[in-house]
């Protein structure tokens, strides 16, 4: 009993571990070359400059991307929005086409949460005292990332997006670290309970 119960623990946390770590390692130089050419037709010199030192740093490991956000208090009109539909909903539609996209590939918020108050603290920088929320994003990997942003299927529902903002700030951050990484939070709650049957089996 104790023996098949470590077997399958070990197994679940073996797929679990397999999926949620990116074992593709960093992004290539032609991988690289390949995306900032794609861009370089929409994009200004400055956004391709910025997307490729942040290609070039790509440590091959996860990341978290930190999202400041400033909502109106009705969605801006464009095709899909009601004249009653409110922030949230709006915003909620373009989540709803994202989650899918996000969980396969083990991207998922570390955090996020409503602002209590305007910026107590706001120095070197103009229109940043008011913000509505913020989210932390941890992204498997850069590529994983790209593939999100570069799916065309969301073409359509990113005006919904730009309808649910006034203005945002999005940094990456890496390296970063946690203590609640799931991998590790997983892992000791599998050990837990193996070692209560053992326990249990050995009674």
């Amino acid at each position: 009993m104790a023996r098949a119960t470590w077997i399958v623990l070990a197994v679940l946390y073996g797929a679990f571990f397999a999926w949620y770590t990116n074992w593709q390692g960093a992004l290539t130089g032609p991988e690289i070359d390949a995306i900032v050419a794609r861009v370089s037709e929409d994009g200004s010199a400055d956004d391709i400059a910025r997307l490729r030192k942040f290609l070039e740093n790509d440590t091959g490991d996860d990341f978290v991307m930190v999202n400041l956000i400033d909502s109106p208090d009705k969605p801006k009109p464009g095709p899909g929005i009601g004249p009653d539909d409110t922030t949230e909903e709006v915003l909620g539609r373009y989540m709803a086409h994202m989650w899918p996209e996000l969980l396969k590939r083990a991207c998922h918020p570390v955090m996020m949460g409503i602002a209590a108050t305007d910026a107590l603290d706001v120095w070197g920088i103009e229109g940043a005292d008011h913000w509505s929320q913020v989210g932390m994003m941890r992204y498997r990997s850069r590529r994983d990332m790209l593939e999100i942003a570069g799916n065309p299927d969301f073409q359509g529902p990113h005006e919904f997006k730009i309808a649910a903002m006034t203005k945002t700030i999005a940094f990456p951050v890496d390296p970063w670290y946690q203590l609640g990484d799931p991998r590790l939070v997983l892992g000791l709650v599998l050990f837990a309970i193996g070692s209560s049957v053992s326990l249990a089996t050995r009674r």
